[in-house]
This record gives C-alpha cells, sequence and structure tokens, in this order.
C-alpha cells in the first residue's frame, strides 16, 4: 500500500513505542509503514524504508510466494558472455571468500547490474535453508522488482552498500534471511556487478558487511585495471605499504592526458573528477605533467610524489597498451606513434648545454632524431590549428602540460637561457 504522506513526518504520527531489540525495532517499523501509513525513521535504515516503498509500489501481497525462477536460457547465456570479464577477474576473490566461509552456511552470490546470479558458492545449501536452495542458483533473478527488499536487490538500484536483516525484507518469506552486498563498478563508473554475502535461518556471527565490503573492492579494482587498454595506471597512496592492498588509490590516465576514473579511494585522495572531460587534465589534478608520471613507470619501487594539494603520496605507474602489454621496459623505436614520439621526447636527457647529443653515441644520436621529429610534428600542428594548444594536444593525444613544456623548453634554447627540459 502507498504511504499517507500527510501523515509522514508530521505531529499528529504515532508516537514511537519503546523498542529494545533490532527484532522489535523492525516488527515496530512494519507496523508503522504497513498499517498505519507512517515513516519508521530511526528503526529501520533509509535504504529499507525506501525499498518498501518501490515494492509497494509493485507488490501488494507480502504474504505471497515468491517465484524464484531462472531467467531463459538466452537470456542466460548472453548475461555470461557479456560478464566474462568481471566473472574472470573476480575468480580469485570468490575462491578465497569461498574457503573462508566453508565452516558457515554462507553463501557467495555474485550478480550482474540487472539483478542475474552469475556465481554462486558451490556447496550447495542445506536442508534448514529451502529460500537459499531455490535462489543460490545461476541464472535466478534476485532484483527487487521480482524478488522485493534483499541487499543485492537494494545496491543494484541505488549502487549502494547495505544490508537487510531479517524482518527488513519486504516478503514474509524472506524474514529468515540476512544479507549484505557492496556494489562493483566499471571504468565508466557505471554499476558492473553485485557482490553479496546471504545465510538463513541464523546470523553472520562476523561483520559480513565489511568483508563483502572488502572482497568488492579488490574485484573491482581488478576490473578497472583490466578494462583500461592505452592508459597509464596509478597506484598511489600516502603510505607504500598500502599499495597492492585493497586500500590503494588508482587512477587510470588516458593518452591525451586526462585521468578518466578514479577508484573509491583515489576520490577521496583526490576529490571526485570534474563532469567535463577538459577539466581532468593530470597537471592540473596532480600537479604533474604525463611526461613525469610516465618516467615513474620505468621503475619498480614505487617512488615520493607530491600532488597538487602537498599532499605527499607514494605512487607506482603502469602503461598497459591496447592489447593489455605492460610498456614499462619499452624503448624507442622508429615509427611509433606521435603521442608516444612526444611523450619520450620529453623524458629524454636533453644533451649538452646547447641541447645538442653527444654524437659518439648511437643512444645520443637517436634521441637527437627523435627530438626534431616530435618538434617538426608539433609545430606543423600547431600552424593547422593557428596555434591553439588545446587542440593540438587533442589531435596529437599529449596532455596540454607535455604540450607547454616543450614550447618553454624551445623558447628558452632560443633565448639562451637554459637547454630544453
Amino acid at each position: 500500500m502507498a504511504l499517507d504522506a500527510r501523515r509522514i513526518g508530521t505531529p499528529d504520527a504515532p508516537r514511537q513505542l519503546f523498542a529494545s531489540t533490532p527484532a522489535q525495532r523492525v516488527a515496530l517499523a512494519r507496523r508503522q509503514f504497513f498499517e498505519e501509513g507512517v515513516r519508521p525513521s530511526g528503526l529501520v535504515g533509509e535504504a529499507v524504508i525506501q525499498s518498501w516503498m518501490r515494492c509497494s509500489r509493485t507488490h501488494t501481497d507480502r504474504q505471497r510466494i515468491v517465484p524464484f525462477d531462472a531467467v531463459t536460457p538466452s537470456r542466460l547465456h548472453a548475461t555470461l558472455a557479456r560478464n566474462r570479464e568481471l566473472l574472470e577477474v573476480a575468480r580469485q576473490e570468490l575462491v578465497q571468500m569461498e574457503h573462508a566461509l566453508a565452516g558457515t552456511d554462507c553463501r557467495v552470490i555474485l550478480t550482474d547490474s540487472e539483478g542475474v546470479v552469475v556465481h554462486v558458492t558451490q556447496q550447495p545449501a542445506a536442508a534448514h535453508q529451502p529460500v537459499l536452495r531455490k535462489t543460490a542458483r545461476v541464472g535466478v533473478n534476485i532484483a527487487e522488482h521480482i524478488v522485493g527488499t534483499t541487499a543485492p536487490g537494494i545496491v543494484a538500484s541505488t549502487g549502494q552498500a547495505c544490508t537487510v536483516d531479517g524482518a527488513e525484507h519486504y516478503f514474509d518469506v524472506l524474514c529468515h534471511m540476512q544479507c549484505a552486498a557492496a556494489p562493483i563498478r566499471d571504468v565508466t563508473g557505471r554499476l558492473a556487478g553485485v557482490l553479496d554475502l546471504t545465510v538463513e535461518a541464523r546470523r553472520f556471527g562476523f561483520d559480513a558487511a565489511s568483508m563483502v565490503s572488502l572482497y568488492a573492492t579488490t574485484i573491482e579494482n581488478r576490473l578497472l585495471q583490466a578494462q583500461s587498454r592505452d592508459h597509464l595506471i596509478l597506484r598511489f597512496q600516502a603510505s607504500p605499504t598500502l599499495l597492492g592492498t585493497p586500500l590503494e588509490a588508482l587512477a587510470g590516465i588516458a593518452p591525451d592526458g586526462t585521468i578518466t576514473w578514479l577508484n573509491n579511494a583515489g576520490a577521496r585522495l583526490l576529490g571526485r573528477l570534474p563532469e567535463a572531460e577538459d577539466e581532468r587534465d593530470v597537471e592540473c589534478l596532480l600537479g604533474h605533467d604525463l611526461a613525469s608520471l610516465l618516467r615513474l613507470g620505468r621503475r619498480e619501487a614505487a617512488q615520493p610524489l607530491r600532488l597538487a594539494s602537498g599532499l605527499g603520496v607514494w605512487v607506482q605507474a603502469r602503461l598497459k597498451g591496447k592489447d593489455g602489454a605492460d610498456f614499462r621496459h619499452a624503448v624507442a623505436m622508429p615509427g611509433e606513434p606521435a603521442q608516444l614520439a612526444i611523450e619520450r621526447d620529453a623524458q629524454e636527457p636533453a644533451g649538452d648545454a646547447c641541447g645538442h647529443a653527444d654524437h659518439g653515441d648511437p643512444h645520443a644520436e637517436s634521441t637527437t632524431t627523435l627530438r626534431e621529429h616530435s618538434r617538426k610534428l608539433i609545430e606543423e600542428t600547431l600552424a593547422a590549428h593557428g596555434g591553439n594548444v588545446s587542440q593540438t594536444a587533442r589531435q596529437l593525444r599529449v596532455s596540454r602540460g607535455t604540450l607547454y613544456r616543450r614550447l618553454r623548453g624551445w623558447r628558452d634554447d632560443a633565448e639562451g637561457t637554459g637547454p630544453a627540459d
């Protein structure tokens, strides 16, 4: 039934009775919401209340038997194919979770963004878990509009982690369930999947919300890196001991010198990315241009770096090609793409005080040739765009910072104030 908007939050709403246990608070919340039409704020979480409101518009009978049916074979085939990359990067963490939970009655469930189960614990549910025996199957759709309020259903609807306990579920048949779920996002920021822990007929006995959040973060970090082709991937944190853990911050930098994605830890350290792509220049957000960050990619160990905010962090960088290849140890090759040539030019030493390389050194000669080639390319492209640096940088797929650095170096050379940097 729909809530009476005139009674929600009004002074004439019934005063809450004293409830000393979680079960009593949920029972009171259900009575206020479903029988009295009053919002039970403070008795259950806001996410649960919002889910009840959505469910009440589509499900009028809370006591009916919920059908836990699998989707059609063709849809399941398409769903598994579409989520192949997610399943691949999640495999290691799913195995670890199932091993850790082997002594419990908990089930690990992974759904796609639409609520279809794409992975579930291999161990079958016990006889005292009749609902789990029906739901814990690949292909079953546990979206909110089908099975009502559940943790994975709320996450799929809101994108926010949550737990749902007992009678907080919308349908009565799920009143003995307890579940905790967390989102997994892709490089576009959209929901890629939902990781869920569910138990029936008993309580978790441990902090399931923290556990599922930890593993969901690890899977998300793997997915972000797997989907980042032709990107420079930065791993950074205030302490080097946090690198390689779920607490590490990650950023993906495109060849044009813009930051295309941040994980949650990265967003907390740098702030949310601007909506406009032209405001995501890496030099503006990090305080370092793409060329200097590419140099970090040649080193295995984490390096200290001072961000634009003044915060000191430890950074590791890795450049991935379109095919996923690691270019950490790559060298300049004839005919390489303009973007890489310009960035490598910015990384090479300038030679002597006049900017000339030692002609007795074959490597120095190739460096000079590379520098001359990149300068000619930049000057021609800049002229074609009437001197517009932003348009030139966009066509050459380098950051504006790299381009300004090159131009400043040539100007200093011409004025005799120093070598090109």
